[in-house]
């Protein structure tokens, strides 16, 4: 049995704020986000300028098409393409004329709405999809976020179709890059999109195509380009100041991420990379940090000047299992002669699940799954999609397709039986992460999808870690911080590297439940258990440093609550009360090292 010392210096007061199931969004057919904002509509809620002509109405009318739905084809796309709002008009004739004016399906069901569960929570969810796979809470303080932002949306349209740029341009660049963002980055969008369209096929980047589309025209032109678009800068306060400066961390800048986001190596991979770590970093205790890739401006670079200037390794887990999971990792391990853990895991659906491929329908081209997420999609979303497929052909209209396949990436819904999509279980999401079965069996659903969703991807972690299988043939001990319910101790176990002893410090009560329950069924080595980084000071480190004869690794991977996640409001960096913890990790190597140098 393995010895197993407990301090619980304070209470599970932190919330990792996420929930089993989140609110679905509701079809394109039922809702319109494009449409414009208040200041640019009349009293009859039309945009200005865009009523349609009562001729049109009445053509569409005579057509057969009741005029509620054409109107509400109109205000979803408007009138200036005839032959699209036919086609939208055929798929809501396709989905049923109530389904377009709000329900779901002739047969009543009811509106979108959480169904009851005493586990949820709807209280601070975040997300760890790279691409903010979750929605935010309907209160009254959102709704007054989402207004101001429809204002500064219009105050930023209006501007640069004063400037001349068309408003199919204008709406595309406020959509990609977001209300918020600086007019000069508008602008650097909007100019992109009119020099890209020969290049798109070709995938070049957007200062690749600006300068090959300035590299195809004569001296003159470009001359003239460029200074036009310094007149429209400085026209509308876009000074210089405004300019984007060097990606290179220096002034705040999210620092670029590779593609393929695939880290220094890969199993079988030939390449080969010298990487000279500063002194001060180098040898024991070796340490490993791990946090998400698609985080706010200036993170990156803030983390590695405080972790030795070390560049992050950035690895999304699609190149070593079924679904994606972007995360960068610092960290002073050997890169040469990493391997991955036996078995090798499934890379696609079909391999992990060959089950589904039964009902998988032929236009759902997912080969992977997106990152798996803290919560999963309600019933009330899977019985929507299900019924607007059973009134739909076969196969369904492009729009249907699109709708129901923006659903099933965001929330990683498989196909189960005809038109008939479900969410993983939680034992899924285990055999996806690479942790043994049943390894969270025991506590909430809402729990299990919680702790999954926050964890690291065993064999991504592993893939690095293995280098320290032959570095200590006689076992390791471990300094784990923010351990969650244990991926690096499952890695370690996996490659076959005893754990003499872990000191594992974790404030979710949960999650120590887990890992514990984990540790006593499969180790036989010494479980230390602290709850809070904060509670472990310098000199309880020095303690445990002499006690052991200091750590052979410093592993773990701070909350990242305020980095990630559809709220962009609670994105705040490293200045949040959750993803400063990160500073914690900082501030325990330090004393780690220090303790350890005057051993």
């Amino acid at each position: 049995m393995a010895d197993l010392v407990s301090y619980s210096d304070d209470s599970d007061n932190f919330s990792w704020g996420s929930d089993d199931e989140a609110k679905p969004s509701l079809p394109p057919v039922l809702r319109n986000l494009d449409t414009p904002g208040p200041s640019t509509l009349d009293p009859n809620r039309w945009a200005n300028g865009e009523a349609p002509s009562t001729s049109l109405v009445e053509v569409f009318m005579g057509m057969g098409f009741p005029k509620e739905i054409v109107v509400k084809g109109i205000t979803e796309i408007g009138h200036s393409d005839e032959n699209r709002l036919l086609e939208l008009l055929l798929t809501y004739k396709a989905l049923g004329d109530e389904a377009a004016v709000g329900n779901c399906c002739a047969s009543g069901s009811a509106p979108t709405t959480v169904e009851d569960d005493d586990d949820l929570d709807f209280e601070n969810w975040d997300n760890n999809d790279d691409a903010g796979g979750r929605e935010p809470n309907s209160d009254s303080s959102d709704d007054e976020d989402f207004l101001q932002e429809l204002s500064v949306k219009d105050k930023k349209i209006n501007l640069l179709l004063e400037m001349g740029f068309p408003e199919d341009e204008t709406n595309v660049a406020i959509t990609r890059c977001g209300a918020n963002a600086d007019l000069s980055v508008l602008l650097d969008s909007v100019s992109a999109s009119q020099y890209a369209r020969d290049y798109n096929s070709r995938n070049f980047s957007g200062h690749e195509v600006m300068d090959r589309f300035l590299g195809s025209v004569g001296e003159g032109r470009k001359a003239r380009l460029m200074d036009e678009r310094k007149k429209k800068r400085k026209r509308y306060g876009v000074g210089a100041q405004a300019n984007r400066p060097p990606l290179d961390g220096s002034l705040g800048q999210a620092m670029p991420l590779p593609k393929p986001m695939a880290g220094f190596n890969l199993p079988g991979d030939m390449r080969t990379l010298i990487r000279v770590l500063p002194e001060q970093a180098t040898g024991r205790p070796f340490f490993f940090f791990e946090n998400v890739a698609l985080a706010p401006k200036g993170v990156w670079q803030t983390i590695s000047r405080n972790l030795y200037d070390i560049q992050p390794e950035f690895v999304d887990s699609k190149y070593l299992c079924a679904t994606a999971r972007k995360r960068g990792y610092i960290h002073n391990l050997p890169i040469d002669n990493r391997s991955p853990i036996h078995p090798i895991p499934p890379k696609t659906i079909f391999e992990a699940f060959p089950h589904y491929k039964k009902w998988w329908p032929s236009w759902d081209q997912r080969r992977q799954l997106n990152c798996l997420l803290t919560c999963v999609g309600t019933a009330t979303l899977t019985r929507r999609i299900q019924c607007v497929l059973a009134r739909s052909d076969n196969p369904p209209a492009t729009d249907v397709q699109k709708y129901v396949m923006k659903e099933c990436k965001k929330w990683n819904l498989i196909w189960v039986g005809k038109n008939k999509v479900a969410s993983l279980e939680p034992d899924e999401y285990e055999y996806l992460l690479g942790f043994p079965k049943d390894h969270t069996r025991g506590v909430g659903r809402t729990e299990r999808y919680k702790a999954l969703g926050n964890s690291f991807q065993v064999d991504t972690v592993a893939y690095h870690l293995s280098v320290l299988r032959n570095m200590f043939p006689n076992g390791v001990t471990v300094l784990s911080l923010f351990s969650g319910i244990g991926g690096g101790e499952v890695a370690l176990h996996r490659l076959g590297i005893q754990m003499k002893t872990v000191v594992s410090v974790e404030i979710s009560e949960v999650n120590r439940r887990i890992l514990r329950g984990w540790w006593d069924q499969t180790q036989t080595g010494t479980l230390i258990e602290i709850a809070d980084v904060k509670s472990l000071s310098n000199d309880r480190i020095a303690s445990l440093v002499s006690r052991f004869g200091g750590f052979d690794l410093v592993i773990g991977g701070s909350p990242c609550n305020n980095l990630t996640g559809s709220n962009r409001h609670h994105r705040v960096g490293l200045d949040g009360d959750h993803s400063s913890l990160a500073y914690h990790y900082f501030r325990i190597l330090g004393a780690v090292k220090s303790s350890m140098a005057s051993l």
